[in-house]
């Protein structure tokens, strides 16, 4: 299918399949920010409130020729931003008289936090009684651990994750990336979403609880599970327990990722290969014994692989039809014409006029197609727009 062709049916006067959808964030670092990005990226008309000379998610390094933070620019796209102090009366009023127009409130901060301030789900749910309200938190709503802080590689710790993550020899070794944040976030969006389906049908708002803890547990591929039932999993680096040969191969000039999950592909490696007698001798042929035979299985295709050319590896695998790629860094993928064709970066004017290539929404849509609209807003920079005449001095007052 060509590009055209999905979008053939794309209306224009729409700005996604949530458009006219009204949030408020009121979140900081990631896990929230990311939530009400991806609502905002799907047509939501997002109000980020924070304080009005703020610097939350400014973090390095800046993109280059900008002057302003990655991490801000990234996850606060397609938002507004207004400039109040929860802490202070006045910017707790003006808060609650925009929840009275809004289908939703996110909120990150630790549980209670936005209660004590008198913004909380019960305060809010005062003003506008169908309301839905998703708190994302490290450790959730209820439990004993509640009141723990959290960051995102401590949830890695203290969920397992990481104890799984890194050579089976090494030490344990975190996430490249903000995993617990990521797939908190995830599941918060996807939580929203159920919970204003349920208030279309019944009237109903309600108090959703997200907590990155039981977001990456529920995201381990049910590991969990096992380590339960007593049989807890291994660590196994870059290689898997089902599938043999799985694992990084090193080339003459780069490294491949193979993985052989059936057998019939064990049979077009063992042709590639040149070693045809392998394809069902004892000890190679079914996945149990490959599986007991890991060493040799592994030996045998890495000593193929280590003095060809990764593109001489590649031009052979595809064309046996085997599950393979080449291991590309990031700079190396933002040049794939795949990545651009999938308007995964999507140059963006940033409010201070500079121009850089934002991750693009993962999701497509061949009705109500979404996109970078506008760059992270500047803190407060929409409140005159929003609040009007009432909007509260910075100072609070």
């Amino acid at each position: 299918m060509r590009r055209e062709e999905f979008y053939r049916e794309a209306r224009d006067d729409r700005d996604g399949p949530l458009h006219g959808l009204s949030v408020l964030d009121v979140t900081k670092v990631w896990s929230g920010p990311l939530a009400t990005s991806l609502l905002a990226d799907m047509g939501a008309n997002v109000l980020r409130v924070e304080l009005p000379h703020g610097r939350d998610g400014e973090v390095p390094p800046e993109i280059p020729g900008t002057g302003l933070s990655w991490f801000r620019e990234t996850v606060n796209r397609n938002k507004r931003s207004v400039g109040l102090d929860l802490r202070q009366p006045a910017g707790r009023d003006a808060f609650l008289e925009l929840v009275r127009d809004a289908d939703l409130v996110v909120e990150n901060y630790k549980p209670g936090t936005l209660h004590g301030w008198g913004v909380g789900y019960a305060d809010c749910r005062r003003v506008r009684p169908d309301i839905v309200v998703v708190s994302i938190t490290g450790w959730g709503q209820y439990g004993p651990d509640v009141d723990r802080p959290a960051y995102d590689p401590v949830v890695q710790a203290a969920s397992g994750w990481m104890s799984l993550n890194g050579d089976p020899a090494g030490r344990p070794v975190r996430a490249p990336t903000f995993l617990a944040d990521e797939l908190a976030g995830l599941h918060a969006a996807v939580g929203a979403l159920a919970a204003l389906a349920h208030r279309d049908r019944t009237g109903e708002g309600q108090h959703v609880d997200v907590a990155m803890l039981d977001s990456l547990l529920a995201s381990s591929c049910g590991l969990l599970t096992l380590a339960a039932a007593g049989a807890p999993p291994a660590r196994w680096g870059n290689q898997t327990d089902f599938a043999v040969p799985s694992n990084v191969y090193r080339c003459l000039d780069g490294d491949i990722y193979l993985s052989v999950a059936l057998d019939k592909h064990w049979r077009a490696l063992a042709e590639t290969i040149g070693r045809p007698e392998l394809a069902r001798a004892p000890g190679y042929g079914r996945g149990a014994q490959r599986r007991q035979n890991r060493g040799a299985v592994d030996d045998l295709v890495a000593a193929w692989c280590r003095p060809r050319p990764v593109g001489e590896v590649m031009a052979a695998f595809r064309a046996a039809g085997l599950v393979a790629e080449r291991v590309r860094t990031l700079a190396e993928v933002a040049g794939d014409p795949h990545v651009r064709e999938r308007d995964m970066l999507q140059p963006t004017v940033l409010h201070n006029g500079a121009t850089a290539p934002l991750t693009g929404p993962a999701v497509k849509f061949s009705r109500t197609p979404t996109r970078i609209r506008r760059g992270a807003p500047a803190a407060g920079a929409d409140s005159r727009d929003v609040l009007g005449d009432t909007a509260p001095h910075p100072d609070g007052s």
